[in-house]
């Protein structure tokens, strides 16, 4: 779901960058308080799991597309809703930098439409008041995280359509492209909430003491979680490193309900200053597009004019259709990604903690 600079205009980039920076802050203020020695590693470590999940699309069948987890509603319900949307904010934020995934205009759209349906409106209103019970069972848990689940996708989807409208995008006519979006991402959101479940499952089993973390619930400060970073480390490294080769190729939901749309594969960013100044920005700092290591100069002369990315992903195409697509660069960008967002999520963490009011 995330969001070329393609699809928005500089006014709903620039009004979307302003609303998600201010949920950034306030998100911030609210975790202070309660921000202690075992909640920022766990933030790390979640976040560079979510990363390396992101990676691995999987195949819709009988649809010609893909999807992959968001992560936000995992992120809910381990963190608290607000620690989790800071841990997305920053996970989005290293794609659209270092890789390119999702334009850099279009960042506050993506961190708004895949992190606060999530951590505001279906953990809160829905899996949380559904799963007040210290053993849920296995029908219980699968049904509500896949409603928790579809309902933040369903609602992230249609904030992608609505952002489009409103940047009069005439290609993208608001009835046909809902009309793709939601069926879509509701497959992709019933995976979701089966993976989620899958996950919940297994702590709620072995490290039931892990949900602690919640605001809403008690916290403990003897909580031992090293067993927990550990599974989640190795899972992110494996993930990244291993897993990330057996992605699909297929267009994921938005570029499937683009291509469905108008025919085309993408659409042309519009010439003007403000895309044109984002566009390089982001090309001068993403170093690693598409999650690749990036090739010789002279191997792309064929490709002149053309985006870095674009040109990179058609060299790939090129050598052929083989599954799974076994690189080593992946394998390194993905490991990287998940260091780097790692660190960063931990450094908020770090920074929000040392702003604590120091108790009496």
């Amino acid at each position: 779901m995330h969001m070329a600079d393609a699809l928005i205009s500089p006014t709903v980039g620039g009004g979307m960058w302003i609303v998600s920076s201010g949920l950034v802050a306030y998100c911030s203020r609210r975790i202070r308080d309660g921000i202690d020695d075992t909640l920022v590693p766990l933030m790390g470590v979640l976040g560079a799991f979510v990363f390396a999940a992101q990676m691995i699309n999987f195949t819709i069948p009988g649809t010609g597309s893909s999807g992959h987890l968001t992560g936000g509603l995992l992120l809910a319900i381990l963190l608290g809703p607000h620690a989790a949307f800071l841990v997305m904010a920053s996970i989005l934020t290293v794609q659209a930098l270092l890789f390119a995934d999702g334009g850099l205009l279009a960042l506050g759209c993506n961190i708004f439409n895949m992190s606060f349906p999530a951590c505001f409106i279906a953990y809160p209103f829905i899996y949380r008041p559904l799963m007040q019970t210290s053993n849920p069972s296995n029908l219980r848990l699968i049904t509500v995280s896949v409603l928790a689940a579809v309902v933040s996708l369903q609602i992230g989807a249609f904030g992608v359509v609505l952002e489009t409208l409103l940047s009069g995008i005439s290609e993208l006519p608001f009835v046909s492209f809902v009309m793709f979006m939601q069926p879509i991402h509701l497959a992709i959101g019933v995976v979701e909430g089966i993976v989620t479940a899958g996950v919940m499952g297994f702590l709620y089993r072995y490290r039931p003491e892990l949900f602690r973390f919640s605001p809403y619930t008690p916290k403990s400060n003897s909580l031992r979680i090293r067993g927990v970073l550990a599974v989640f480390g190795v899972l992110a490294f494996l993930i990244a490193g291993v897993f990330s080769w057996f992605a699909s190729s297929a267009p994921d939901g938005l570029e499937w309900s683009i291509g469905r749309v108008t025919g085309k594969e993408g659409l042309k960013v519009a010439q003007d200053g403000v895309h044109d100044l984002f566009a390089a920005i982001q090309s001068k700092l993403a170093v690693l597009p598409d999650y690749s290591m990036p090739e010789p100069e002279t191997g792309l002369n064929e490709t002149k004019g053309k985006d870095k990315k674009d040109a990179l992903e058609e060299d790939r195409v090129g050598k052929g259709d083989e599954w799974p697509v076994m690189s080593a660069g992946t394998s390194l960008a993905g490991i990287l990604g998940g260091i780097i967002t790692l660190l960063l999520v931990s450094m908020v963490g770090f920074i929000l903690k040392k702003g604590m009011p120091q108790s009496a």
